[in-house]
């Protein structure tokens, strides 16, 4: 069994460690959001518009969920996840093993993503900043 299946999401200061590494993008689902499905039962879903990247200062893609502009997102099927970090400000960072790098901040009126795993963990970026869990401890 995958370690981040077993191993629970660990809390910091200002963010929490997903301990996603190692799962696969399995499906990619594409509506007025993007579902990233990872194996080990996590799903990643953008609602707001998010910023792609070949590393962390590499030239950026935009990915909008609400109009479908998330083709930059599809060369993440099948890469894995090197790290995931929820940040208690509502943004969300995801890097992974092809080099991508996925941000999605906080937004001002709606939900900007969550990110959902076994045994009802829940991360949520709240409106306007911040971010709420449930099954964390």
């Amino acid at each position: 069994m995958n370690m981040a299946t077993t191993t629970p999401p660990v809390e910091g200061a200002d963010r929490w460690i997903l301990n996603l590494r190692g799962l696969a993008v399995t499906r990619i689902g594409i509506d007025f959001r993007l579902t990233l499905v990872l194996d080990g039962g996590w799903e990643v879903v953008l609602e707001a518009p998010a910023r792609l990247s070949v590393g962390a200062l590499g030239s950026r893609r935009a990915v909008i969920p609400e109009i479908q502009d998330v083709a930059a997102a599809l060369p993440l099927f099948g890469a894995e996840v090197a790290s995931a970090v929820a940040f208690k400000s509502g943004s969300l960072r995801m890097v992974f093993d092809s080099g991508l790098h996925l941000v999605c901040p906080a937004v001002a009126s709606f939900e900007a993503w969550q990110v959902t795993g076994p045994q009802g963990r829940r991360f949520v970026s709240l409106p306007g900043g911040g971010l709420a869990t449930w099954g964390t401890r």
